[in-house]
């Protein structure tokens, strides 16, 4: 990926992609890892149609996603008892600690826009893997 810089500025070029704990391949945006960002962070997540993310929280780092194309269900809760039904120019927003996994449950890809208020969004991740049968379930 290549990025322009002056006085501190930088723009990131597209083309770099990195795998995220949550299991998705994110297209690298303004973060900790590409422009040294300390407190907030944005990234492209393409989902496939019928994809899902593992369950997880950010450990006390909130986040808001904008949903720019396709449609998405975003599962919460302890034990993911509740559910966000996400059409393309909506935005969510997610507290910190919060259970959460996106699932694209429809026949065509979406593309989420994610903001986290942390330099990186693969900081501070808590994965919940005996949750993950639980979501394969719905």
């Amino acid at each position: 990926m290549k990025h322009e810089q002056t006085g501190g500025v930088q723009v990131i070029r597209p083309g770099r992609t990195y795998i995220g704990k949550q299991g998705f391949s994110y297209g690298a945006g303004a973060s900790r890892e590409t422009v040294g960002a300390e407190r907030i962070c944005m990234n492209v997540l393409p989902m496939p149609a019928g994809a899902r993310a593992k369950v997880h929280h950010h450990q006390d780092i909130e986040t808001i996603a904008y949903l720019l194309d396709g449609t998405c269900r975003v599962y919460y809760g302890d034990a993911l008892e509740h559910h966000a039904d996400v059409h393309a120019g909506d935005h969510i927003f997610i507290p910190g600690n919060v259970l959460h996994a996106p699932c694209n449950h429809g026949e065509a890809p979406c593309t989420w826009l994610v903001v986290h208020a942390s330099g990186s969004d693969q900081d501070a991740i808590v994965l919940l893997p005996e949750l993950d049968k639980v979501l394969a379930a719905k």
